[in-house]
């Protein structure tokens, strides 16, 4: 399990631009299984993602694509994690190691 922890390095003006563009790369890895939950910090100063179901060289590789990632508006910081304890909501997203 992995939270990729993202930070805007330009304007949001410049964000802004690529929104739409990242907003899409986002539902084609919710599509694809892999992303979990997305959205922006408080303060707007980037964002967070927990995503799934990859290793954590694929999951560099796909964010590559990211256009906000591709266009120099953000960097990502990757954590990851091995769950040992969850709400049972979550365990069909996945099952905790013991």
């Amino acid at each position: 399990m992995f939270i990729i922890i993202v930070d805007y390095v330009q304007p949001l003006s410049e964000v802004d631009r690529w929104l739409e563009a990242h907003r899409e790369f986002l539902r084609e890895q919710y599509a694809a299984g892999i992303f979990l939950a997305s959205g922006p910090r408080t303060p707007r100063t980037g964002g967070v993602i927990l995503a799934h179901g990859c290793d954590r060289a694929a999951l560099e590789t796909l964010l590559e694509a990211d256009p906000f990632k591709r266009e120099g508006v953000a960097t990502y910081s990757i954590l990851e994690f091995s769950p040992v304890m969850c709400d049972p909501v979550l365990t069909p997203f996945f099952t905790p190691s013991s």
